[in-house]
């Protein structure tokens, strides 16, 4: 489950993190609001505003601004929250800003100072090694990827022994190969103890911050949060559950989720409806053989009955892009022939909607009892027993 920047900022300070402050606001009349209490509580005469979606890349496509008084509070907040904002990381029609940020300027300079630097850190599962890792580097500031492909010396890790959880000396490592010394070293080394206590106590699958700011005055903070939580881990944090934002998620992945269904949106032209995930990644492949592209992963689960497979094919026909619909169930659990009847009665009651091509591959207990009663059914859909012989039936509609 993705957060917000602000969502992200309210549990790193939690666990004591330094933090850019700031309020979240959903109107430009709010955003003038909440600004005048930034400027009270910290003294900031300028302020950041930044469009709250899920998407990184922000101020590329115009959804990171500075504003040198209140009016231009109003006036960039007013344009930003309603707007399509498109990043190097949305679609072409970009994602629709409901809310912004109204941050403290951090890059305040100091008599006497430094200034401002910029550093990359993140906490994620590195799963070749089944180890939690930091991965950090100097090139704050800039897409982590453009830093891996040119100048790849430039980024550091750390593993963490699970049994012995991130040590002092890592934390102080991780300073020293970021260049620090002094108060910013010190500094560094608390910020990145108490990151790696937020990643493991609200159960993330990662934390990205960029960039990691030391101020003039040697403070070091969080300017920016990518967070990711692990939904499967969301019972022990109901506050966090709350978080959930259903208008930055697709629509049809929520609605497949209301239904008890593990659905993935995906760009293709071949719907899928089976039981069991590995099975799906396989019919997937399938898919790719016979010539196609899926165009979802669906898991029904267990349980197949006429009102499931009926949700699953809505859900599935909601792509406009779907040429045909390939349904693959191993029949271990629940009996072939139940799962026939399904598909025969979910048909008859979709009528006119059901209006791509159907192949059902059913496979396990009842078999061949399946394939019969959906023979006999006397309607157009396509069965199929081996493996194979789905993937040329689908390579044949899809030749129509």
């Amino acid at each position: 489950m993705n957060l917000h920047e602000y969502q992200g900022k309210e549990i790193l300070s939690s666990f004591g993190v330094r933090i850019q402050r700031g309020i979240v606001a959903d109107s430009h009349k709010k955003a003038v609001e909440a600004a005048k209490q930034l400027a009270t509580e910290t003294g900031t005469e300028w302020f950041v505003i930044k469009a709250q979606v899920h998407a990184g890349g922000r101020g590329k496509g115009g959804g990171v601004k500075i504003a040198k008084n209140l009016q231009e509070v109003e006036t960039i907040s007013e344009k930003m929250i309603g707007m399509d904002l498109v990043t190097p990381q949305t679609s072409a029609e970009g994602k629709r800003v409901h809310q912004v940020l109204i941050a403290e300027d951090v890059y305040y300079p100091t008599e006497g100072g430094c200034d401002p630097d910029e550093y990359y850190v993140s906490v994620l599962l590195n799963r070749e090694t089944g180890r939690n890792m930091v991965m950090y580097s100097t090139e704050g500031g800039m897409d982590i990827e453009t830093v891996a492909e040119s100048t790849p010396e430039l980024i550091f890790t750390e593993e963490i022994d699970p049994t012995m959880g991130l040590l002092p000396f890592q934390a102080r490592k991780i300073a020293f190969n970021l260049g620090l010394e002094g108060l910013a070293f010190k500094e560094m080394t608390k910020f990145i103890t108490n990151l790696y206590r937020a990643y493991v106590g609200s159960d993330s699958s990662m934390f990205e911050i960029n960039p990691v700011l030391k101020t003039s005055d040697s403070k070091i903070m969080a300017v920016d949060a990518k967070v990711t939580l692990d939904e499967n881990a969301l019972y022990r944090h109901k506050d966090y559950a709350e978080m959930r934002d259903l208008r930055e998620e697709n629509p049809i992945e929520v609605e497949a989720k209301a239904a008890g269904l593990n659905y993935v949106d995906l760009d293709g032209n071949v719907g899928c409806m089976v039981n069991g995930a590995g099975l799906a990644m396989g019919t997937m492949d399938l898919i790719k053989q016979a010539g196609g592209e899926p165009a979802n992963f669906l898991d029904v689960g267990g349980t197949a009955d006429a009102k499931r497979v009926e949700i699953a094919f809505r859900i599935i026909l909601k792509d406009t892009n779907i040429k045909a619909i390939l349904v693959n169930i191993f029949g271990g659990i629940v009996r072939c022939d139940r799962v026939a009847q399904g598909v025969v009665d979910a048909y008859t009651n979709m009528g006119d909607d059901l209006n791509v091509p159907i192949i059902v591959r059913l496979q396990g207990t009842n078999a061949k009892e399946a394939k019969e009663l959906i023979q006999k059914s006397g309607m157009s859909i396509i069965a199929a027993t081996e493996f194979q012989e789905a993937a040329d039936k689908v390579q044949e509609v899809l030749a129509k």
